[in-house]
C-alpha cells in the first residue's frame, strides 16, 4: 500500500509533492486516523490503512506504517481499530429546513392507528399556545389500511389549533376545520391544475388536499422568524452531522438559500450545501450566477429542481397505465410538459444544472424525452441532468439513462418503505423495474444516492441497507425485494460519495479521499466490508470530519 502524497499548504494553497514521504517533511497535521479499513473510493488505490489531514485538506493516504512518523506530529490521533472509514456521505436529495424543522413537530410517521394519529396531534398541541399551528406530522395511511385522514378525526380534539399536517411524502396533507377557514377553502373553492381536494361519499371537503392543491392553505401558513429558521438549519446539521453526513443537495426555495448565506456569512456552517432553487425562476437564477458565481466549497448555487409528477403514495405520479388499485386512475402532471419544455431549455441554454422530479413511468419517459430535446437543441457540453428519483422505469427506457447521459438521483430507503404495499398499487410487472438500482448500474448509468428528508431518514447507513439488501421494513422480504435490484456494498458508496460529488460537479473537490481534497471523512464503529454490508443497518457512527474539523463524536 504506496504512500499517495503529502501536500503542504502555503499561503492558502494546496501543492503536491508526490515523492515526499513523512520522514521528509517538517510539516506537523492536524488530525491523523490510522488503523483502519479505509475504502478511498479512488478507483487507482481502493483501500488504505492511514489518512492524515491538515486545515482542511488530506494531505497524506497511505498504510499505518507508511504514516506513522505523523503520529507525534499530530494535533489528535484517531484509532478506527479496523472499522470502516469513507469519504464523507453526500445527501443529494434533501429539504434541509423543513428536516430541521420537524425534528420538533409532532411525529406521525408510525402513527398505526386513526385513534394514534388524533391522539398525537391533541397530545402536541397541548405542549405549544393556543392558537399555534400544527404543521410536519408525515403520516402514513399505509400503517392503518389505507385509509386516507379525514378532518373529522381530529377537530374535535384541537378546535383552537389550525392543523395541516403532511403525508411523507411531501405531496398530500390533512387541513383541520379551522386550518381551511383560515384558508378561505370551502366546497366552492377551484381546483387548482394539476392537483385535487378530496371529498367524502357525500360530497364534503375532507380536508385532504393533493400537489398544487397544497398552496391554497400553504399560503396562510405563519412564516417562520430568522431565529426560528437558524435554530432549524443548526439542528438540521447536527442531526444529519451525526449520521456521517458532510454535503446535502437542499430541493428548495430562494427564501431558504438566503437562510444558507446568513448562517454561511457568520461561520456557521458545519454542512456544505449545493442550493437548489425552482426551475421556473431559471432566469432569476442566471443573473444571479452571472452577478454573483456559484459560490465556495461550502454553498454553492447553479442548480435548478422542477417536477413532473406527484407521488405513488398520494396517486399522483403519472404511470402510463392505469393505477391497479384505481382503474381510469393513472395519475397527473403537476407542471405542463410545454412549461417543462420551455424552462429546460432555456435554463440549459444558459449553461445552468437542471434537475427534475420523475417518479411514474411516463413522467419518467416524458423528461428523458425533454432532456434529450434540450441537450440536441443547445449542442454538445457537459451538463450532467439530473433526474430525482427515477423511481418506476419503464423496461423500454432503462437503457436511456446512459445513453442521455442523465443522472438517476435516487434514494433507496424508498425502495424499502414503498415496497411494503407498491405491488397492490401498480402490480407486480411494474414493481420489477421499481427503484431498478441493479438495471440502472448494469446499462452503465451513474446513481446518485439522497434521502429525501424530511420523506425518509437523512441516514446514509440505512439507504446503504436498503440498496444492498431491499429487505423490506416490514420484514416480508429478507432475501430482497425484487433481489435482482439489490447492487454491491462498493457501488453503494459510490453513489453516496464519488458520484454524489459528480453530480454537484465536485467530483475534484471531495468525494474520494485523495490528497488534495476536502477533508470530508466519516469513520464508522465496524468493518463494513466483512459481512458485504449485511449489517449496513446496524452499524453507527463514530465520527464525522467536515473540513478536518471533527463535527460529530459518538460518546
Amino acid at each position: 500500500m504506496a504512500l499517495v502524497a503529502l501536500v503542504v499548504a502555503c499561503q492558502g494553497r494546496e501543492e503536491e509533492e508526490p515523492g515526499v514521504s513523512p520522514e521528509q517533511t517538517t510539516e506537523s497535521v492536524d488530525l491523523l486516523v490510522r488503523g483502519a479499513r479505509i475504502w478511498t473510493g479512488d478507483e487507482n488505490d481502493p483501500w488504505a490503512e492511514a489518512v492524515a489531514v491538515a486545515g482542511d485538506r488530506i494531505v497524506a493516504v497511505g498504510s499505518d506504517d507508511e504514516l506513522a512518523p505523523l503520529a507525534d506530529r499530530a494535533g489528535r490521533v484517531i484509532d478506527a481499530a479496523g472499522a470502516t472509514v469513507a469519504p464523507g456521505f453526500i445527501d443529494t436529495h434533501v429539504h434541509f429546513l423543513d428536516g430541521g424543522f420537524r425534528l420538533s413537530s409532532v411525529q406521525l410517521r408510525d402513527a398505526a392507528t386513526p385513534e394514534e394519529f388524533a391522539q398525537r396531534i391533541a397530545e402536541f398541541a397541548a405542549t405549544v399556545p393556543t392558537g399555534t399551528w400544527i404543521l410536519g406530522g408525515d403520516w402514513d395511511h399505509e400503517n392503518w389500511g389505507g385509509e386516507l385522514p379525514h378532518r373529522d378525526w381530529i377537530d374535535d380534539l384541537v378546535p383552537e389549533h389550525p392543523v395541516w399536517v403532511n403525508r411523507l411524502d411531501g405531496h398530500m396533507a390533512l387541513a383541520s376545520s379551522l386550518a381551511l377557514e383560515r384558508a378561505g377553502v370551502d366546497a366552492a373553492t377551484a381546483v387548482p391544475e394539476g392537483g385535487e381536494i378530496e371529498r367524502d361519499e357525500t360530497g364534503r371537503i375532507t380536508g385532504i388536499l393533493r400537489d398544487n392543491a397544497m398552496p391554497l392553505v400553504d399560503r396562510v401558513v405563519p412564516e417562520p422568524s430568522d431565529a426560528q429558521e437558524d435554530t432549524a438549519l443548526d439542528a438540521a446539521m447536527r442531526y444529519v452531522a451525526s449520521h456521517g453526513v458532510t454535503s446535502v443537495h437542499n430541493m428548495g426555495t430562494w427564501e431558504q438559500l438566503e437562510v444558507f448565506r446568513r448562517a454561511h456569512a457568520a461561520g456557521r456552517l458545519q454542512t456544505r450545501i449545493y442550493a437548489a432553487v425552482p426551475l421556473a425562476t431559471w432566469e432569476r437564477l442566471a443573473e444571479t450566477v452571472q452577478r454573483e458565481g456559484r459560490g465556495d466549497e461550502w454553498l454553492r448555487t447553479g442548480l435548478l429542481k422542477g417536477f413532473v409528477d406527484g407521488s405513488l403514495g398520494s396517486h399522483t405520479a403519472a404511470f402510463l397505465a392505469d393505477y391497479s388499485d384505481e382503474p381510469g386512475e393513472r395519475g397527473l402532471f403537476v407542471t405542463s410538459e410545454e412549461d417543462l419544455r420551455q424552462r429546460i431549455g432555456g435554463a440549459d441554454a444558459e449553461g445552468l444544472h437542471v434537475t427534475v422530479h420523475a417518479i411514474g413511468d411516463h413522467a419518467v419517459r416524458t423528461l428523458l424525452d425533454l432532456f434529450e430535446e434540450a441537450a440536441a437543441a443547445n449542442g454538445p457540453r457537459d451538463r450532467r441532468f439530473r433526474m430525482e428519483h427515477a423511481q418506476h422505469v419503464h423496461p423500454d427506457d432503462l437503457d436511456r439513462f446512459a445513453e442521455l447521459e442523465v443522472i438517476p438521483s435516487m434514494q433507496p430507503y424508498h425502495a424499502i418503505d414503498d415496497g411494503r404495499w407498491a405491488e397492490r398499487v401498480i402490480g407486480a410487472e411494474r414493481s420489477a423495474t421499481t427503484y431498478p438500482f441493479g438495471s440502472l448500474l448494469e446499462r452503465g448509468a451513474r446513481l446518485a444516492f439522497g434521502s429525501d428528508w424530511f420523506v425518509a431518514p437523512p441516514i446514509p447507513l440505512l439507504g446503504l441497507d436498503a440498496a444492498v439488501n431491499r429487505r423490506t421494513l416490514d420484514g416480508a422480504n429478507p432475501d430482497g425485494w425484487y433481489p435482482e435490484q439489490r447492487i454491491g456494498l462498493e457501488p453503494a458508496l459510490r453513489a453516496y460519495t464519488r458520484d454524489a460529488a459528480y453530480s454537484s460537479f465536485e467530483e475534484r473537490l471531495k468525494g474520494t479521499i485523495e490528497v488534495g481534497k476536502l477533508a470530508d471523512l466519516v469513520v464508522l464503529d465496524r468493518d463494513l466490508f466483512a459481512d458485504d454490508g449485511a449489517s449496513l443497518a446496524e452499524a453507527a457512527v463514530r465520527y464525522t470530519v467536515v473540513g478536518g474539523e471533527v463535527v460529530y463524536e459518538a460518546e
